[in-house]
């Protein structure tokens, strides 16, 4: 079976980069060790080139179909109505410490509003990884979020390093493949050197491909390409739903332009207060717990195709299946075997949604009669590898991010010495996870912080939606959260669910609130729970 077009939207939707290690963002350094401060806008006065930059007129055209960078496949379906989804690219300062510098495109796309007498501005989304391209997520989701685009132009983009939009690139498709065939849980001393060698040429890849851009693609910058953003679209302030990796975006936007935050929402929070260690332990336990929920829910099914008459056996059946695939791999799609690695990235891309949850049952009975092509074609949409055999660049952009922002660095000693703490979160992750540590063990850019300062006093408040049953955003990283973004300014609301993210889940609890807030300036009381 290979990776359906719904498969692999889904992948992008649930931001197929997030098991990276989620480090903290930013790409500049105050100098200060642990929480650093970003800053702001320049004091200056505004060179001409800013000046041309904030004036700049955008040309909206029917899209395209995505870029190979974007996922591919075919042009976005109008919606609903019959109305075009309409494309552009925006320029932007490469380094804004250089403001009269080389400038860059950022790729745009737009859904109109139906009611323009009534619309309120845009609604500028980004969908996480970091690595996600918000040109092909959100035409591919925009009728899951239709009923915003009463009153505003629904409005993503490719950040720079993604997609069109100066989109990193390291290894090619080829490489790839081979890339993702390599154990990435090592037991021996052989195995470790074979690891950290492909990590190694990977990293080597990427300066080599795209070297001078590295610096420059961290969430400081993203961030005010955002605020450009708003000033070019018209709008006064910047109206936002970020998702997962978005929420950490939205929170180093709104503590450097507080006073330009509008009306905003951050789904599937990412916990500002935690460490690249400290956030993958924490995505470890998340998933951890996705699994059992979904072991459980199998178990107590008289049809479930898992042997096991508890969550426990049927974790045990998995596990050893898990076991079988690092001794003797199974046939997977075409040429390429289902490894040990590729089987739990498989495991990992279903957890995402509720809705997956059969194909992964499938696809875990099937692997346990030698057929590995479903669980395979899941860990292909999570790698961001089309059916034609062709990459995206969601992969290449989320470590280049994530290391431009990141100050950690894991040498194999610190990794190992980990290994104990990430085995007890998550016997079936920890180990996958685990090893994650070194992604950017050798990445040629200093990382700019180990936790970003997201608090932002004097903003408008933002609605901040964490989901129990997240296995990549882990339920408590919303407080925390609401928490650093200070009194008045966080609004906190529960969603006891499934899956990565709340708003998507179409509970009508959730996006009556959501809706509500973002229509009508109606502001949910914190502490509101909805199941």
């Amino acid at each position: 079976m290979r990776s359906s077009p719904a498969l692999r939207a889904a992948a992008l939707a649930a931001t197929a980069a997030v098991l990276l290690p989620l480090a903290a963002c930013s790409d500049g350094d105050d100098g200060a060790e642990g929480r650093s401060t970003p800053t702001g806008a320049s004091t200056a006065a505004p060179s001409s080139t800013a000046r041309e930059l904030a004036s700049q007129k955008l040309d909206w055209s029917p899209c395209p179909p995505p870029s190979t960078a974007q996922g591919g496949g075919e042009s976005p379906s109008p919606l609903p109505g019959g109305s075009v989804w309409e494309c552009s690219f925006m320029d932007v300062p490469l380094d804004y410490a250089e403001p009269d510098g080389r400038t860059i495109e950022l790729a745009l796309v737009r859904g109109k509003a139906r009611d323009q007498r009534r619309r309120i501005g845009s609604l500028v989304f980004n969908f996480g990884g970091p690595g996600a391209s918000g040109v092909a997520t959100l035409p591919a989701f925009g009728t899951e979020y239709d009923s915003l685009r009463t009153r505003y132009d629904l409005v993503s983009f490719d950040p720079r390093g993604v997609g069109r939009s100066e989109g990193v690139e390291c290894a090619d498709d080829a490489q790839l493949d081979a890339f993702y065939q390599e154990d990435s849980t090592p037991d021996d001393a052989k195995e470790e050197k074979e690891f950290t060698d492909g990590q190694r040429d990977f990293i080597a890849d990427c300066e080599k491909n795209s070297g001078p851009e590295l610096p420059f693609v961290g969430t400081t910058n993203a961030a005010r390409d955002m605020d450009l953003m708003r000033t070019v679209l018209g709008d006064d302030r910047l109206h936002y739903f970020g998702i997962s990796y978005g929420t950490e975006l939205g929170g180093v936007y709104a503590h450097l332009f507080p006073d330009k935050v509008g009306r905003a929402v951050f789904d599937a929070v990412v916990d500002p207060t935690e460490d690249a260690e400290q956030s993958s332990l924490g995505q470890a336990e998340g998933f951890q717990l996705a699994f059992d929920n979904f072991a459980k829910d199998c178990a107590e099914r008289d049809d479930c195709a898992l042997p096991g008459a508890t969550g426990k056996e049927v974790e045990q059946g998995v596990a050893d299946l898990l076991s079988q695939l690092e001794e003797e791999p199974i046939d997977g799609l075409g040429d390429r075997a289902l490894t040990q690695t590729l089987a739990t990235t498989g495991v990992a891309s279903a957890l995402y949604s509720k809705e997956t949850w059969p194909l992964l049952e499938q696809g875990l009975d099937e692997a346990d009669g030698g057929d590995g092509g479903l669980l395979l074609a899941l860990a292909d949409s999570l790698n961001g590898r089309s059916e034609d055999g062709r990459y995206d660049n969601s992969n290449a952009a989320n470590i280049a991010i994530n290391c431009a922002d990141g100050k950690q660095r894991f040498t194999l000693e610190q990794t190992k010495a980990a290994l104990p703490a990430f085995r007890k979160a998550s016997p079936l992750f920890g180990d996958y996870l685990g090893w994650g540590l070194m992604s950017c063990t050798g990445w040629p850019v200093a990382g700019a912080w180990e936790t970003p300062d997201v608090s932002a006093k004097g903003a408008a408040p933002i609605l901040v939606v964490g989901n129990t049953g997240d296995p990549a955003t882990p339920y408590e990283g919303a407080r925390a959260m609401v928490r650093e973004l200070g009194a008045g300014v966080g609004v906190e609301l529960t969603y006891r669910g499934e899956g990565h993210g709340a708003y998507n889940s179409e509970n009508r609890c959730v996006q009556r609130a959501v809706d509500g807030y973002l229509l009508d300036g109606a502001v949910p009381k914190s502490g509101t729970t909805c199941s």
